[in-house]
């Protein structure tokens, strides 16, 4: 059989937009599309215009090699969204249950979303009515987590079933928390490193809740794009710092210890899983932005240009609390906040952070109402989050230029096997 894709024997060639036109007609499936659009979509520019098209589908075609491939696991011993690396775009979001729904409500819910999360992860269309936002896109590293508030046990009756660890968390001088924008039933971070595809998500996700549930708060975050260096590094804050530098690895003896609830820890239904910390950072921007270089840098700990340790090294060299200048001052000042923030400071305490920066325009006072989306995990709270948080609430020097404006507590069970949806246990145990 012919290749019907190829123009005929002297029939001119057909233009970007009839290509395009044909790929239409054909309804090809985005899963389909995935396989071509990167290896035989041509970008035609002229005078700063471009205009870019994919040829027809091929069984033989190369894949993309974009970062549009990038796929993470839905199902595995561990929810997406927590040792994966940093995302370009995500978005935070908290739900309660509507009036009247409770187990059997909750249970349908979380089955629709992890069958969402599910295909969509996967580069395929939602369940359900699909927008189409991200019909020629691919994976592009997207994740869904789900978790459960403290609230959430008592409105479907497994209050039994609530963890010690999610007591809620202690007050902090520093707080100025928005209870609006604070806590929830359900919680929900989605991250892409595209932004369409993060919207795509999002959009499912809250289409799914239908009446069963009703969005309590929404934020949305940013950090740098894969790529965009020239090299691998540790992650910038809206600060100028590099942010993340002692985070645990997963190759470390005493990583899942620290950061997952063991297999056969308790309550049983969170085998594997993890808490989250989620807390929106004010970032005083316009004070922090009168200080010197060097005096940011005392504040941090840390050089601003490679993130070493004011004690000297690189950025992974062990900081010196105990080193000093000529005058006998030290060297990371004593209310530094790299130095009250390390483990060996706070007991060992441990915890991933994974944040995303977020820009939510001027306030009214025309100040930049931006900062950093915090998020932390931990086995437990009250051993990883709590202790270094008071920590700093006795007089780390960055407190001045921040400020905490919401708070939420998230227990993340484990990851859904085949078969299966995320928070089964729970809800069927």
């Amino acid at each position: 059989m012919p290749d019907q894709s190829l123009p005929k024997a002297g029939a001119p060639e057909a233009t970007p937009g009839e290509r395009a036109a044909s790929l239409a007609h054909e309804g090809i499936s985005r899963r389909r599309l995935l396989g071509t659009a990167g290896a035989t979509g041509l970008v035609l520019g002229t005078a700063g215009a471009t205009v870019g098209y994919a040829a027809a589908p091929s069984e033989a075609a190369a894949p993309l090699t974009s970062l549009g491939t990038d796929r993470a696991m839905f199902h595995g011993k561990h929810q997406p969204g927590i040792t994966d690396g940093l995302q370009a775009r995500g978005h935070v979001l908290a739900f309660d249950l509507a009036a009247g729904a409770g187990r059997k409500e909750a249970a349908a819910l979380l089955r629709r979303w992890s069958e969402t999360a599910r295909r969509l992860m996967a580069g395929e269309p939602s369940p359900h009515y699909d927008t189409d936002v991200a019909r020629d896109a691919g994976p592009s590293s997207l994740t869904v987590t789900f978790g459960f508030g403290h609230s959430f046990f008592a409105r479907t009756g497994l209050e039994k079933q609530r963890p010690t660890a999610l007591d809620p968390l202690p007050e902090f001088s520093s707080d100025h928390l928005d209870k609006n924008r604070s806590n929830g039933d359900l919680w929900v971070q989605i991250g892409a490193n595209d932004a369409l595809v993060a919207f795509h998500a999002l959009r499912a996700i809250q289409k799914d809740a239908g009446r069963a549930a009703k969005v309590r708060w929404q934020m949305n975050g940013f950090n740098r794009s894969p790529g965009a260096t020239s090299h691998p590094m540790t992650a910038r804050n809206l600060m100028g710092q590099i942010d993340g530098t002692r985070n645990p690895k997963p190759g470390e003896a005493d990583f899942d210890q620290r950061i997952f609830v063991p297999e056969k820890g308790e309550p049983a239904w969170m085998a594997n899983g993890s808490y989250a910390v989620v807390r929106r950072i004010r970032m005083l921007l316009d004070d922090w932005e009168k200080l010197s270089a060097r005096a940011q840098e005392d504040v941090i700990g840390r050089r601003k240009s490679d993130g070493a340790a004011l004690s000297g090294g690189t950025e992974t060299t062990a900081m010196d609390l105990e080193k000093t200048d000529a005058k006998g001052n030290l060297v990371v000042p004593i209310n530094a906040h790299a130095r009250i923030t390390r483990p060996d400071q706070n007991g060992g305490a441990a915890m991933l952070r994974r944040p995303f920066s977020f820009h939510d325009g001027i306030d009214n006072d025309g100040v930049p109402d931006a900062g950093l989306l915090f998020i932390c995990w931990q086995a437990d709270p009250l051993r990883g989050f709590v202790p270094v948080q008071r920590k700093l609430d006795r007089g780390d020097a960055l407190s001045t230029f921040i400020r905490h404006e919401s708070s939420g507590l998230f227990a993340v069970p484990g990851g859904a096997a085949e078969g299966e949806y995320v928070g089964q246990k729970l809800l069927e145990g």
